[in-house]
């Protein structure tokens, strides 16, 4: 049975009246005097000791819990200065995203400002992920120290440190949930401006494709009223290359009108070196153009010359059909290492598929992954297979359009992995890649292709 604290100090105070004052008691009938009866001063000081001790545990006892109380407190501080910063950081992406909106009249400055805000939204999910991990580090360890402080407590304590010990769990809860809605809404955020960035890119390819007809239509008009019979005496005829116009004295890289053989002229990036002049048929370097087109987009080209593009089946083959070709690809990984092959080849029409043959293997060059068959390999894309699988579409599998021998060998017109490539390989498939120099499904970073007449070898 426990005693008050004041009822055992009133029981000392009496034991202790007890010792100084002897009882007595007198007979009434017999008259004799009985003895005088004293309390054991033993006894009393083991109950003084006692009270002493029981009083100090009980002063200790409340010290520890005023402490634990404190602890809890700045814990919770904490907590609200991290709902407080998840508040500014959920209001500033809303900002952001108005600014965004508010600047769709450029878009080469909407598109930046999408990749970079993503990016960075990104790693910002990433950290909040790992403080939401670390606060539920913490709470558990406080749901821990409440719980042990709650079965520490006995009946003399009340009810008081009990509730309390509730209502903090119950706020911790709170606070968990308010943190887990915060992390989904910036998902959802993270999603809205990934779609963003499609239709940003879509519209992007759009006008340049609109831009590159209007001003091809342009060329064909001025060349329709050029064709008078002075024009037609005139000596200077249209070069049918980049390399040809190397050799009437251009030198600097850049966009030029050529005319090959039984063709109407085009514009063409040439790619000038020392030995001579380089016709670009494709490069990536930034993942601002979608390579996932159907064959009329690759047949005609897409892109922008200074930019992202694929020439055009039907350009490339009008330009090469007319003698020896040698195409040059070269290729870096994201540390920054490049690689350099060329390889002759042939480039078939329209009847074949625009079929590509690989003539033969350079020494010191890096095994050809597209195929040295005497027939070739016709071009493949989603909406017209002509790979060499028969029970599946390798430009459904891999992405974009490629001359498909297998589909695990190579592909530079894949998907492009602006971040490192996902972790899934059916993913990973789908990426940039040359199986003979960094391996199968190796996201590539940059990729460029150019042809130019076989005679450019001998003066490299």
């Amino acid at each position: 049975m426990k005693v008050s604290l004041a009822n055992l100090l009133c029981i000392t105070v009496l034991a202790s009246s007890g010792t100084s004052f002897p009882m007595e008691r007198r007979g009434a009938t017999t008259g004799k005097e009985k003895r005088v009866q004293y309390a054991a001063w033993d006894d009393v000081n083991v109950l003084a000791h006692g009270l002493l001790q029981l009083g100090q545990g009980l002063k200790e006892h409340v010290d520890k819990t005023k402490g634990q109380m404190r602890d809890i407190t700045i814990k919770m501080k904490v907590f609200n200065v991290t709902v407080s910063e998840l508040g500014k950081l959920t209001q500033r992406l809303h900002e952001d995203s108005e600014a965004l909106k508010a600047k769709a009249q450029n878009l080469e400055e909407r598109e930046i400002l999408v990749l970079n805000l993503s990016k960075d939204l990104q790693e910002q999910t990433e950290e909040l992920l790992r403080d939401r991990q670390k606060d539920h580090e913490k709470m558990n360890k406080l749901e821990e120290k409440v719980d042990g402080t709650m079965q520490g407590e006995g009946p003399e304590a009340g009810n008081g440190n009990h509730s309390d010990a509730r209502i903090i769990q119950w706020m911790l809860e709170a606070q968990n949930k308010r943190i887990d809605d915060l992390v989904e809404r910036i998902k959802q955020q993270q999603e809205k401006l990934d779609k963003q960035n499609i239709r940003i890119r879509t519209l992007q390819n759009q006008i340049q494709m609109k831009n590159e007809r209007s001003s091809l239509k342009r060329i064909e008009d001025e060349i329709h009223l050029n064709t008078s019979s002075e024009q037609r005496d005139s000596p200077v005829a249209m070069a049918s290359d980049c390399h040809e116009l190397f050799l009437r004295g251009e030198t600097s890289s850049g966009l030029y009108t050529i005319q090959p053989p039984d063709s109407q002229p085009f514009e063409v990036f040439c790619e000038m070196t020392p030995e001579g002049g380089w016709t670009v048929i494709q490069r990536r370097h930034d993942g601002s153009v979608n390579f996932d087109q159907l064959w009329q987009a690759y047949e005609s080209g897409f892109g922008s010359l200074n930019g992202e593009f694929w020439l055009g089946l039907e350009k490339i083959h009008s330009v090469s059909k007319g003698g020896n070709y040698i195409l040059k690809v070269q290729f870096s990984d994201w540390r920054d290492e490049s690689q350099t092959i060329m390889y002759p080849f042939h480039l078939k029409g329209e009847k074949s598929n625009y079929s590509l043959h690989i003539l033969e293997r350079r020494a010191g060059n890096l095994e050809s992954p597209l195929s040295t068959e005497a027939s070739g390999v016709p071009f493949s894309t989603r909406d017209k297979d002509n790979d060499q699988k028969n029970d599946l579409n390798c430009a459904k599998q891999l992405s974009g359009g490629w001359w498909f021998s297998n589909c695990g060998h190579s592909n530079l017109n894949g998907r492009y992995f602006v971040t490192p490539a996902p972790k899934q390989r059916h993913q990973r498939k789908q990426g940039v890649f040359w199986k003979t120099w960094r391996g199968r499904y190796y996201p590539l970073k940059t990729t460029t292709m150019m042809i130019a007449p076989a005679e450019i070898e001998n003066k490299s």
